[in-house]
């Protein structure tokens, strides 16, 4: 059996979280396979909203195993209480839940120097969320780091206390040395209520639910384009958000990789520093961000919003293989008479083309739009294609064609319900 891959294609807030809980009923185990709480996957069901920062999203379906993976880093204080939030729906978590003994761990010092690091950089802040993800994946390529496997050690606190050594050298150097007692104290609580979870080999646990026929998901946080390689750097994330970074995070083959969902928003949004070619600063960007709450699920920090932007989706979609497409959001763009989509970028020495360029952070691009009919009604109460308005489907057939990638998920809500199947496609 091949592994499917699920992952966002533009800055991340794509709206992952809620196509893993709809989607998981068709596979067996969900595992996470990079970043932190700086990733926050919204889910909506029953009237309520749930975010989830480092559990998978398919933590809610009952009969189906969830996997930290080895590429993520994990914070045990956000850990437990994202556990204990879960406690009031009866979900039985030390059953369906698995970390990986290879996931990295985020210290407290490790919060406190990424801290430390965004202000030193002053007005040139790439955006960090502050929970230690880049400290953290620093460690860990300078192999330094502590892994979940390590509170097993008798000599863990030992591990532990000479790392945060090495870090409080490093801050006393920005002046930002705190107290330890109090960090450490509710750091070790919450290392022992991990260590009531199952700790496992994952990379063994995931081929053999492969080998045995059985459907695994991989789920991505962030977005393409904050790839710590491929994405608008240095305004990335710390870890690798692409394809390639499922096999790297869960000990999975290339060869074992199967469907390629990409996620898209129907517009674009970033959160933090960094180009945004399709960025709007009028009425329209203002009214986009209210009328699809574009706020930070980690952070609560309004997202940036613009037109959707095609040379970036074509860039995410040829270095992922994205085989599927899921456009999310829809329903947002309900309250615009016109819409534009960009279609190729103007360049500073005028040339024109649709390449999203190793230069786009230091060079000005300008967006050339192609201007579409808007639907001007609300998508509410339709869950059919055929019902939807055909302003909506003249969108999605261009942007299918553009992108020669077929959309099979249209999401026209929050809810799990209000998601749109195309193409043949169950769930």
């Amino acid at each position: 059996m091949k592994m499917d891959v699920l992952l966002g294609l533009q800055w991340g807030d794509e709206g992952k979280g809620k196509i893993v809980d709809f989607l998981a009923t068709q596979y067996n185990l969900v595992a996470r396979f990079q970043g932190g709480p700086n990733a926050g996957h919204t889910l909506e069901f029953d009237g309520i909203k749930h975010v989830l920062h480092q559990i998978p999203s398919g933590i809610f379906r009952k009969d189906i195993e969830n996997i930290i993976g080895n590429g993520v880093v994990l914070d045990p204080l956000i850990f437990k209480k994202e556990v204990e939030a879960l406690g009031k729906f009866n979900l039985d978590v030390y059953t369906n839940l698995f970390i990986s003994k290879k996931t990295q761990l985020i210290l407290p010092t490790h919060r406190l120097l990424d801290a430390a690091y965004e202000e030193a950089k002053g007005k040139s802040k790439i955006g960090s969320t502050l929970k230690g993800i880049g400290p953290t994946y620093q460690d860990k390529i300078a192999r330094m780091g502590l892994r979940v496997g390590d509170v097993l050690s008798p000599n863990f606190k030992d591990k532990y206390h000479k790392l945060v050594a090495t870090h409080i050298e490093i801050l006393k150097q920005y002046n930002a040395v705190p107290d330890m007692d109090p960090l450490d104290k509710e750091f070790f609580a919450a290392i022992d209520f991990l260590k009531k979870f199952q700790l496992i080999e994952s990379e063994y646990k995931i081929n053999e639910v492969l080998n045995s026929g059985s459907k695994v998901l991989a789920e991505g946080a962030q977005g393409s384009l904050l790839d710590i390689d491929f994405g608008s750097y240095p305004f990335v994330t710390s870890s690798n958000t692409t394809t390639p970074g499922a096999c790297s995070g869960l000990g999975v083959a290339p060869n074992r990789i199967g469907e390629v969902f990409g996620i898209f928003k129907a517009y674009c949004t970033r959160v933090g520093s960094g180009p945004f070619p399709t960025e709007l600063f009028d009425d329209d960007g203002k009214n986009m961000q209210a009328e699809g709450n574009e706020f930070g699920a980690t952070t609560g920090r309004p997202r940036r919003c613009g037109w959707l932007d095609l040379p970036a989706l074509k860039y995410a979609i040829m270095i992922n293989g994205v085989t599927q497409l899921f456009m999310m959001k829809a329903d947002v763009l309900s309250i615009f008479d016109k819409i534009k989509v960009c279609t190729h970028y103007k360049r500073e020495d005028g040339t024109v083309n649709d390449i999203f360029p190793f230069e786009i952070v230091d060079e000005k691009v300008t967006p050339i739009y192609k201007e579409m009919e808007g639907w001007g009604t609300s998508l509410r109460d339709i869950n059919e294609y055929d019902a939807l308005p055909d302003s909506l489907k003249d969108y999605i057939s261009f942007i299918e064609t553009e992108l020669n990638t077929p959309i099979n998920i249209i999401s026209v809500g929050p809810d799990r319900t209000s998601t749109i199947l195309r193409n043949g496609v169950t769930a």
